[in-house]
């Protein structure tokens, strides 16, 4: 049996373009001994793989090049030389970028049984809930009625974020662009402030309109003018959760900092970043589920998914990423 797979031969600079990956094929050994091979359903992108391909070890290792790129991914078992996985079983794992992946059985996890659709578990279940979560309860210890403020924030991690603060009784503003977008959230009760066409003095000001007495909390996805715009906003004793800064994934020199850091300071701020695949954070991936998973099956969560169709698709998918292209989770289906 083959296996088609996405692979780099070089790193990028900036922005990859859509021929700067190679649509790849190998023929796939026998089965070993704890091996399990899979026939993907669905392929995740998600902005962080751009720093895996600049070469550079940051907090997971670099993509190799020349090999499969990885990403996580829903498939269906083949065949199994692991007694825990029997053809048929569902799984989720981290062979993505390709139609079929041969893996060990350890890397794999079988889907939870809920009642939802499989890809859930790519997004709103999946690490981008997780994040959302985790982000909001453990990193800044979200309090009922305070007020929130999310950017990137009808992304996958960011939709939900929005919605769980909601649940609390907080007021929250979410920063989004396009019209569509902000219509969304609007309808999720979330007071929407676009980015689109303004430098941070002018985001600053319409955050102050949108939220008149700051924020407590700011769910930082984004950085650049977003960041820049929030510390002029925060209130004494706030809280920033800052899970991706997307604003200079493709940057070519060092970007600049916040001009306004001060305001950490003078606010007397409390500023962490976090991994949330780090043990100390993933090991309440249960308790994450247990919590969410059952509002999910009910449909009291409104999760978005921008599905892009084949595996050919898949580069696209993730340059999208990065143009505003996606509402929800972007996910790619073979």
């Amino acid at each position: 049996m083959e296996s088609r797979y996405f692979t780099i031969h070089s790193h990028p600079q900036g922005l990859p373009s859509r021929d700067f990956f190679a649509l790849e094929s190998q023929a796939l050994p026998e089965l070993a001994a704890g091996e399990v091979r899979i026939r993907n359903l669905w392929l995740s992108v998600d902005p962080y793989m751009r720093g895996r391909m600049d070469g550079v070890t940051t907090y997971v290792p670099p993509f190799t090049l020349g090999e499969p790129l990885e990403g996580a991914a829903i498939g269906e078992v083949l065949e199994s030389r692991d007694e825990r996985f029997t053809p048929g079983d569902r799984v989720v794992h981290m062979g993505g970028w390709r139609d079929i992946a041969q893996l060990p059985g350890d890397s794999l996890q079988a889907l939870p049984d809920l009642d939802v659709p499989p890809q859930a578990f790519l997004g709103v279940l999946g690490m981008p809930g997780m994040t959302a979560w985790t982000g909001l309860n453990r990193i800044a210890q979200l309090k009922e009625g305070e007020r929130v403020l999310v950017s990137a924030a009808s992304g996958a991690v960011g939709s939900l974020a929005v919605q769980l603060a909601k649940a609390k009784g907080c007021h929250v503003v979410g920063i989004a662009g396009a019209p569509e977008k902000l219509e969304w959230l609007e309808s999720l009760g979330v007071n929407a402030v676009s980015y689109r066409g303004k430098d941070a003095q002018q985001l600053s000001a319409d955050l102050k309109a949108a939220s008149p007495d700051g924020f407590d909390v700011y769910y930082e996805n984004v950085g650049g003018d977003c960041l820049e715009a929030a510390l002029d906003n925060i209130r004494v004793g706030a809280r920033i959760a800052i899970c991706g800064l997307i604003d200079s994934y493709n940057a070519e020199a060092p970007t600049p900092g916040p001009s306004n850091m001060s305001q950490v300071l003078i606010r007397r701020a409390r500023m962490e970043g976090f991994i949330i695949l780090d043990a100390e954070n993933w090991e309440h991936y249960p308790e994450f589920l247990q919590e969410i998973g059952p509002l999910v099956a009910r449909g009291e969560i409104d999760y978005r998914e921008t599905v892009e169709e084949g595996l050919e698709r898949t580069p696209d998918a993730f340059l999208k990423l990065f143009e505003g292209g996606n509402t929800g989770k972007m996910l790619v289906r073979l």
